[in-house]
């Protein structure tokens, strides 16, 4: 193959991707091909990331390796229609289309390929994203550990059944949602307690991204963690339990678990 990888539209998370892949060396600007609707958008594409591109996703099925659709998920089965019988066997098709089944893929590309399924979230655009990654290739397939490697240059990446992706939109891509407003939250009580609000959404923003690393590197349980910052009689058990009181730890639960079940639910409508 011509290129390494091809990216079927180059939208956010699609660009995000791009630069993670280069500022981890995994490919060069060369060997990514990149196809968009427009030669407005080609031309920014080019511009801002020096890599190749085109306004003809057949020319990305016939020329690349790993292809990554990153359209919206309306558009998949027409792309996939209009460029199945560009592909050859030996290619390898990743989709970041919401809600997009494997069958669905399967049927859609007309031939056995090598299908995935992933789900970045947004902090992606930042190196700092959650991939879940669904699949029925086997783990001894060299594209296997190749396209979780895409991932984990833009974050973390776990794989996982399919049928459990309704729990992921709820515990990774939804929750930046959450935690967005958690910051806000902070930061309200910051400025009522009288600091500026920039300081008071930083002061936030960088304790929750503190704790999570500690949870990531450290491995230790949460609640080990938790106790570790609380004291007797001190002023963070004041604040531990007064969550506790207003239902913190349920209330998330509801919401998440609310999330997904909407998942399912629109996922049956398609």
């Amino acid at each position: 193959m011509k290129y390494k990888i091809g990216f079927i539209g180059a939208g956010n998370m699609a660009k995000a991707i791009i630069k993670g892949l280069l500022n981890a060396s995994i490919v060069t600007e060369n060997e990514i091909l990149a196809s968009a609707s427009s030669q407005s958008s080609i031309d920014q594409i080019k511009a801002s990331l020096q890599i190749q591109t085109t306004l003809d996703n057949t020319q990305i099925a016939k020329e690349c390796e790993y292809v990554i659709l990153a359209v919206k998920p309306y558009m998949v089965e027409t792309i996939l229609g209009e460029i199945c019988e560009s592909f050859s066997s030996d290619q390898v098709v990743i989709s970041i289309a919401a809600g997009v089944t494997l069958d669905q893929l399967t049927n859609w590309t007309h031939q056995k390929l090598r299908i995935y399924r992933a789900m970045p979230n947004t902090p992606a655009n930042v190196n700092a994203g959650m991939t879940s990654l669904c699949t029925d290739v086997s783990k001894a397939d060299p594209s296997y550990a190749y396209v979780i490697s895409l991932f984990e240059a833009i974050g973390k990446c776990e794989v996982i059944k399919e049928s459990l992706i309704h729990a992921a939109i709820a515990i990774h891509g939804s929750s930046p949602a959450y935690v967005y407003m958690m910051i806000e939250a902070m930061g309200d009580a910051g400025v009522l307690l009288g600091l500026p609000r920039g300081q008071a959404y930083k002061m936030a923003a960088q304790s929750i991204y503190g704790a999570a690393l500690m949870a990531l590197e450290t491995g230790l349980h949460p609640g080990v963690l938790k106790d570790q910052v609380t004291s007797p009689g001190g002023t963070t058990i004041e604040a531990v339990a007064s969550l506790e009181k207003t239902g913190f730890r349920s209330d998330l639960i509801e919401a998440m678990v609310t999330c997904a079940s909407k998942s399912v639910q629109m996922s049956a409508k398609k």
